[in-house]
């Protein structure tokens, strides 16, 4: 066990030490900064006021009877002069364009409303729809006087559907129709994440196991050590690493995230004032915005995580023994481990897709079963844990799993052994079989 532990250290010192782990981990959240600032920018300009000089000459929009045009993207000024005069000179004034509409009838048989814009620079697709909007809003108005309807009238024909999901077993609280959109997104994440941290984190220990096996280190190891108690430290430190950048990342993000909301505060407020104002729909929109984000604070995280660590530690030890298990069984040829690296990743592959199903409907017989299958459960399962699956499935699949794992180590073990040692050979499915089930 000493030896073990020794190995872990190594493996574990080693590797946080490294100048690209310390770049990786201090560059993401830097990386991820810069981009949410470049991200606020980008939408705070895209979303500026423009100032734009409306010529109505015909009257056809009856503004001087029906009020202002009004629109929380474009402010509309109505300046009294001719469209040829105001041509030469409507920059001085500050407008960015003149938004000219010609003599035309206006009638609720009119279907298409033609107006002119002229500016020295292109208009913005979120300009040209925002005064499109505006237009349409005040001709509809229009309309609607011209046939006799009344607003109130015609608002009361639209009818709001709320779903409100019941649940028979008493025993279980109620939930808003938003938690199966909050939670879809959480098992979705949680999956993709560990499908990711078994790719780069397994292959990893490959490579690790494929350096000193090419370097000869592995020979000098293997004097001291059991190839078993290597194979398992390195696992283990490899493992101890991703989880040490996964804890740091899980301290710095919520502090740089709040350093940004803090530091960009008024970027914010402008942004959310102008996106507010441009439609009477945002107000929706934000307050749907704000039951996902008071539905996202009734989720049992305790419960969620603790179980998201046993299929992440679980998921990413089986694994890591595979491919633990080809590394040593290469050759000095290192393209010789992509068709064998092929045939553990078809497997995380199918898992991925399954899940990609199992937000959709985390209930059926195909998300049932796939996470009770050990080699599709480290991901499947995740996806699932925020939809409260059965008791009974999740430790049926817990069990599974471990077992599972250490049958893998073991088998994974014996391949090690014998395949730290070799050397000028290429091997075959048939070695494998024969390293496995070969007598001491």
């Amino acid at each position: 066990m000493n030896k073990t532990w020794l190995i872990i250290k190594r493996e574990y010192l080693s590797r946080v030490t490294k100048r690209t782990f310390i770049l990786t981990t201090v560059l993401t959240p830097i990386g991820f900064i810069i981009f949410w600032v470049a991200l606020i920018f980008i939408m705070s300009s895209g979303v500026e006021k423009k100032k734009i000089a409306l010529l109505d000459p015909g009257n056809t929009l009856q503004i001087s009877e029906k009020g202002k045009l009004r629109d929380g993207m474009v402010i509309y000024n109505y300046p009294r002069k001719d469209l040829e005069e105001l041509k030469s000179n409507f920059e001085d004034y500050g407008y960015k364009g003149i938004l000219y509409i010609p003599d035309q009838n206006l009638d609720s048989a009119t279907l298409t409303f033609n107006i002119h814009y002229y500016s020295n620079d292109d208009i913005s697709i979120t300009t040209q729809e925002s005064i499109k909007k505006a237009i349409s809003s005040h001709a509809r108005k229009i309309k609607m006087d011209q046939l006799g309807i009344n607003e109130t009238i015609l608002d009361k024909l639209n009818t709001s559907v709320e779903l409100q999901p019941k649940n028979l077993d008493k025993s279980k609280e109620e939930v808003s129709s938003s938690r199966a959109y909050v939670a879809t997104a959480l098992g979705a994440i949680m999956m993709f994440l560990i499908y990711i941290v078994i790719f780069i984190y397994g292959n990893m220990v490959m490579r690790s196991v494929m350096e000193e096996k090419t370097n000869r280190i592995v020979e000098v190891l293997i004097s001291s050590v059991r190839p078993f108690q290597l194979m398992l430290g390195k696992i283990v430190g490899v493992g101890a690493v991703g989880l040490t950048q996964f804890a740091i990342w899980g301290i710095v993000f919520p502090l740089l995230y709040l350093g940004v909301g803090f530091l960009f505060s008024g970027k914010l407020q402008q942004l959310q004032e102008l996106t507010t104002t441009s439609t009477a729909s945002n107000a929706g929109d934000i307050e749907d915005i704000l039951v996902i984000i008071q539905e996202l604070g009734n989720f049992n995280y305790g419960y969620i995580l603790a179980i998201f660590l046993i299929f992440f530690l679980g998921g990413y030890v089986l694994y890591a023994s595979l491919f633990a298990a080809v590394g040593a069984a290469m050759g000095d040829d290192w393209g010789e481990g992509q068709s064998l690296t092929l045939v553990i990743a078809i497997p995380v592959i199918i898992a991925f897709y399954i899940g990609i199903a199992v937000v959709e409907n985390p209930n059926s017989s195909l998300a049932v079963w796939s996470s009770m299958f050990p080699l599709f459960s480290p991901i499947v399962m995740p996806a699932r844990i925020v939809f409260d699956p059965p008791v009974i499935q999740l430790l049926m699949s817990v069990v599974i799993l471990l077992i599972t794992c250490f049958f893998f180590i073991w088998i994974s073990g014996r391949i090690y052994r014998i395949g730290i040692l070799m050397y000028g050979k290429k091997t075959t499915l048939k070695d494998f079989a024969l390293w496995m089930f070969r007598k001491d």
